[in-house]
């Protein structure tokens, strides 16, 4: 299982890159902008086997990226915490960069809220 390791570099890059260098954790963040909340609401539009997004979902918790509602038991809510609704500019960036940048023309995209 994955966990958070907070990086010691002096770069913010490098310490921004352990945290958002998982290409999981970018595409479960916007899962959540676009309302998905509980475990099951991840699974298809990502992908994702179970095992992985569990582990991604714990280390976003411990990344300070996610708040998990209640904290035990099932049924549990994710919602993004300050920290990661800060991210939001950059989300948006890359949204924007990627669809100028990474679509042929009349190529379907997925818009970005």
């Amino acid at each position: 299982m994955k966990s958070y390791q907070p990086s010691r570099s002096p770069c913010p890059i490098g310490r921004a890159a352990r945290v958002l260098g998982d290409r999981w954790v970018i595409l479960i963040m916007r899962e959540v902008y676009l309302g998905a909340e509980r475990f099951e609401d991840f699974i298809e539009p990502l992908g994702i086997n179970r095992a992985a997004l569990t582990s991604r979902l714990k280390m976003m918790q411990e990344a300070g990226l996610l708040m998990r509602e209640p904290p035990e038991g099932k049924r549990a809510r994710y919602v993004l915490t300050e920290r990661a609704k800060a991210l939001s500019p950059v989300l948006k960036e890359m949204a924007i960069w990627g669809e100028t940048e990474l679509f042929a023309d009349g190529e379907k995209r997925k818009q970005w809220p």
